[in-house]
Parts: structure tokens; sequence; C-alpha cells
């Protein structure tokens, strides 16, 4: 009687497997048929219009910004973002950087895009997913080279490493629990395993994208506060030091690996 058993468990877990592959190759195809029309196109051309307009109280546009290779030039940036920038006296990642030139460019008030102001749909804060969206396809096919000489973005890179590997909150999780090993998933959704190439680039390499399942463009900095809240930590604050750093340590592992945004995902 054991025998059967453990045969009809055996088989239950080989079917299990191959239903968890099979529907990993069916959103795989249906990824790859959305992506030649992928709606953050869109996105896109909405955060070219809004990079060029001028807007703000100092009625300029962002083609001043210096996203680290001189004022307007977007070419190859977000490839080599985050990185340490002497006139903000810090690291910044793309949409730190953008709010940064938002706040001193152009004048504006940031305060709508704290904290998930940032990550609605419509009104100003949908302008920073739109404006980054823009910027990261400028970068598409090229690969992350995040430049690691200038200490703090050394320390930057170690304080995330320290973030992604620290257990709290409720469930007692960190990203390492979700992201350190092969082979976890959520439900039927694949989870990356951060620590190796392929993982650090598909994790990072691949935003911002258009989410199927949300119908709207989301970015890394969102892709941050949503892992922290599915852990039941208390909200990252959009553009945070935190987060900051979080992406100079994911960006860190994932030199080398190609980019390719805007991309679509579930």
């Amino acid at each position: 009687m054991r025998l059967i058993w453990s045969a009809l468990l055996a088989a239950s877990v080989s079917q299990l497997a191959f239903a968890q592959s099979s529907a990993e190759d069916e959103i795989a195809k249906y990824r790859a048929m959305l992506q030649d029309g992928n709606p953050a196109e869109l996105t896109q051309m909405q955060g070219e219009e809004l990079w060029k307009t001028r807007r703000g109280t100092k009625n300029v546009s962002l083609e001043g910004c210096d996203l680290g290779k001189g004022p307007g030039v977007v070419q190859g940036a977000y490839a080599e973002l985050p990185r340490y920038f002497a006139d903000a006296g810090k690291v910044m990642d793309l949409e730190a950087r953008l709010v940064w030139c938002m706040e001193h460019l152009q004048g504006w008030d940031t305060k709508p895009y704290f904290n998930k102001g940032a990550f609605n749909s419509s009104g100003p804060g949908s302008d920073i997913a739109a404006i980054a969206t823009y910027v990261a396809a400028q970068s598409n096919g090229m690969k992350f080279k995040v430049d690691t000489s200038h200490p703090a973005t050394r320390q930057a890179i170690k304080t995330g490493e320290e973030l992604f590997w620290r257990r709290g909150g409720p469930f007692d999780f960190s990203c390492a629990t979700c992201h350190a090993d092969d082979g976890k998933r959520i439900r039927l959704q694949g989870l990356p395993n951060l620590l190796k190439a392929e993982g650090a680039a598909t994790g990072v390499a691949t935003w911002p994208a258009y989410r199927v399942s949300q119908g709207i463009v989301r970015t890394l900095q969102h892709r941050m506060w949503d892992c922290y809240w599915q852990m039941r930590h208390p909200d990252v604050e959009y553009t945070s030091d935190v987060v900051t750093a979080l992406l100079a340590y994911l960006a860190n592992l994932g030199n080398g690996t190609e980019i390719k945004s805007p991309y679509i995902k579930r």
C-alpha cells in the first residue's frame, strides 16, 4: 500500500511540474506575441514629449537634465544607472534623478509624486513612469555597466546587499526569500534568482515594463515598493535611499546583461 501511495505521489508531483512548465511556456509565447505591439510604446512616446516640453515654474524642458552623460543626453544613460551625482551629492537611480531634475531644473513641487502618486495611472504622478520609459528605451539592447569606482556607489551597493538579505515584517521575509534560489514560484509565476546573471537580467534589465494584468507601465521603483508591500513591510518612500541602494545592488548584479525595455510582463 505504501508503494502505491508513493507512486501516486510521484505521479502527482510529476504532473504538477509538467503543468507548471507548460503554463510558463504558454506565458512566454503570449508575451512574445504581445511584444511586437507592446502598449508601452505609447507610454514611451508620451515620455519623449514630456521630456521635450517646457514645464514647471521655470518653464523649461528636461533636455537640460544631466543623467550622467551630459545635459540632455539620454542615449545609453539608463545603462549606467544608478550612479553618483556630484551636484546632488548622492547616488541616484533613474527616477530619483528625474525627480531631482524636475525640482531643480523645472521648479516643480514634487510632493504629488510621493509616495504612491508616481504609481497612478493618470495625473501628474504618471508622468514619471512615461519619462522613465522613454529614457530607458534609449538603452534598449545595450548592457548594464554600472560604474562602481566612486566610494558612494560602492557603499550604496553594500547597503543594498544588506537590505536584500535582511529579514523582517510579520512574515519574516527578505528579498532573498523569493529571489536567492532556483525554482521558486508564486502560484504559476516563476521567480528569478537575482544572484545569477540570467535572473538579474530578468529581474532588473526588463523594466520599465507593461503589466498586462494591470494595464499600465510599471517601473523599478514600483517593483521595489510592491515587493515590500507583498512582504508586509511598511511602505518604502518613492525614490528613497533605501530603494536606490537596492537598485544599485541589483543593477551591479546585472552588469553585463542586456537591457530589454520597455518589456511586457504578466
